[in-house]
């Protein structure tokens, strides 16, 4: 069954699963939206202690920088210190946008487009919700295997910490797929 949609002043055909553009009516392809946040873990002096991953739980596996899907209704900012308390049970400061990340292939349960958040906390992490283990860790020696584009993403976390590149800097922000 087939029910109309607007998108500004853009006519949407859907479908129950698909959307078809309103140009040349071919399929556009379900994607969907992510936040993550990369938390710099302080001590009660404001050192920095590292930064958290969490090995997933679930497929795919490896470590990861704690994050997950947009809720409807709910904007990015809040959906990343949400994954953060819910994956490590810390409740984050966002500091800035770190970059988007959009490549095709870069997550292997479809297509996502994620908006990566710089955040800190104080506390100790706990392995919650689908995060199998929490590590603190020095950036510059994350664990292996990192899921998805997180190793790329760390990568210009430390460029940005070297001051090599601004928070929001999309400049070369390419994930390979």
């Amino acid at each position: 069954m087939l029910a109309p949609s607007y998108l500004g002043r853009y006519h949407v055909r859907m479908s129950s699963e698909s959307a078809f553009c309103p140009s040349c009516d071919g399929q556009i392809p379900p994607w969907r939206v992510t936040a993550d946040a990369i938390v710099e873990l302080r001590d009660k002096h404001g050192s920095n202690l590292g930064i958290v991953l969490i090995e997933r739980l679930n497929p795919p596996p490896g470590w990861a920088i704690p994050g997950g899907f947009l809720d409807p209704g709910e904007d990015l900012e809040d959906c990343a210190r949400r994954e953060a308390l819910e994956e490590t049970g810390l409740s984050v400061e966002l500091s800035g946008l770190l970059g988007v990340y959009s490549a095709p292939g870069r997550d292997p349960r479809g297509l996502t487009v994620t908006a990566v958040y710089v955040a800190t906390a104080t506390g100790e992490p706990v392995a919650m919700d689908d995060a199998k283990s929490v590590m603190i860790v020095d950036p510059a020696k994350p664990p292996t295997p990192m899921a998805f584009d997180h190793d790329l993403i760390l990568e210009h976390y430390r460029s940005w910490k070297r001051g090599q590149r601004d928070l929001g800097d999309l400049v070369g922000a390419k994930s390979a797929p």
